[in-house]
């Protein structure tokens, strides 16, 4: 029996001229998730994206939609018959129409009656129930793309794309937009996929996170296993700062100079350990250190250190105890935190 997920791709393959920009790609989204695909520029995320949506077509491999066959790299259904909605970082709002004209263009096969009616849903599901006699050129970047939401979900889409919708906005606006964006597809249960290049978006956006480099899917697991359990050392340091330790066998244990190192499967692994794993101390226990380099981040500072092996790790300091270049002290694990396995980068 075929899968009646919103969308499933299966071994995608995608070359431009002599690029391959999808390699043997496989993605799924169960119903009412929100899967955030997250890589490097040039990684392919918006390729595959755009194939999902019908703008592009595969080279090989299937696309599903609810179970539907949309594309098998030998026909292609159109975008306009697939069901789905696209939100892109351009607004693609129509200058000349009303925000209720233009959240109504996808539904205007309905009756005047159901089109006011969904209009007001929908200006109500993104928060602005105010501004339907407004024109685009009257409303802020924000609201402009949340706008643009409403439009796309008008129709009741079954799948949602978005494409880097965010990245014009400032920070502040994108961190408000987001939310605006989940609590939207949380109140019409609707499954989407999601581009970004901002590693902490994803995690805070996503049920789950797929991460792509070189066209190819690398992890996809929650949020928390991608951050704290990745499979190799790229997925480590691109989602967030991270130190790699050499992992020694010592009387039959795995070992670095912090301790013990649980679940190594492979010698070739090194150990992965974040910033907030680490800690100073005044204590005997800990390891020596000279700190290298500090950059002031706020809440905390954010300290390189080094070993006397000149192996350097990342270390969060408190912003009430600021470190300075040439410090010596000592550092070790946090209570309860671990060093993590992972493989080098191929």
């Amino acid at each position: 029996m075929s899968s009646t997920r919103p969308v499933e791709v299966t071994n995608a393959m995608k070359r431009f001229g002599d690029t391959l920009a999808l390699h043997d790609v496989g993605i799924r989204v169960d119903d009412a998730e929100i899967l955030a695909l997250v890589g490097p520029s040039g990684c392919g995320k918006s390729t595959l994206l755009r194939i999902v949506g019908g703008l592009e077509s595969l080279d090989s491999g299937s696309v599903r939609l609810a179970g539907r066959l949309v594309d098998d790299g030998t026909t292609r259904l159109p975008p306009e018959r697939r069901g789905i909605g696209l939100v892109f970082q351009e607004h693609a709002l129509f200058p000349h129409l009303t925000v209720r004209s233009n959240v109504a263009f996808g539904i205007r096969d309905r009756s005047a009656v159901d089109q006011r009616r969904r209009v007001d849903e929908m200006l109500a599901v993104v928060s602005l129930p105010e501004l339907g006699d407004r024109y685009p050129h009257e409303l802020s970047g924000g609201e402009r793309q949340r706008i643009a939401l409403a439009r796309a979900l008008a129709p009741e889409p079954a799948l949602m794309l978005f494409d880097e919708p965010f990245a014009s906005l400032d920070r502040n606006l994108r961190v408000d937009l987001r939310r605006h964006v989940v609590d939207a597809l949380r109140a019409t249960g609707t499954a989407a996929v999601m581009v970004t290049h901002d590693q902490h978006e994803a995690l805070a956006i996503g049920d789950r996170v797929a991460v792509m480099r070189s066209g190819r899917i690398v992890q996809t697991d929650t949020p928390s296993r991608v951050y704290h359990s990745p499979v190799d050392e790229f997925v480590a340091a691109f989602l967030d700062e991270a130190s790699f330790l050499p992992i020694d066998q010592v009387d039959g244990t795995a070992s670095t100079v912090l301790g013990g190192v649980g679940g190594v499967t492979s010698p070739t692994q090194r150990a992965m350990v974040r910033p907030d794993d680490l800690e100073f101390t005044d204590a005997d226990t800990g390891i020596d250190v000279e700190v290298t380099a500090v950059e002031y981040r706020g809440m905390h500072w954010f300290a390189e250190v080094g070993l006397h092996d000149g192996t350097t790790m990342r270390a969060l300091a408190s912003h009430l105890h600021p470190p300075r270049v040439g410090d010596r002290g000592r550092i070790r694990l946090v209570a309860g935190h671990a060093q993590v396995p992972v493989e080098p980068v191929d």
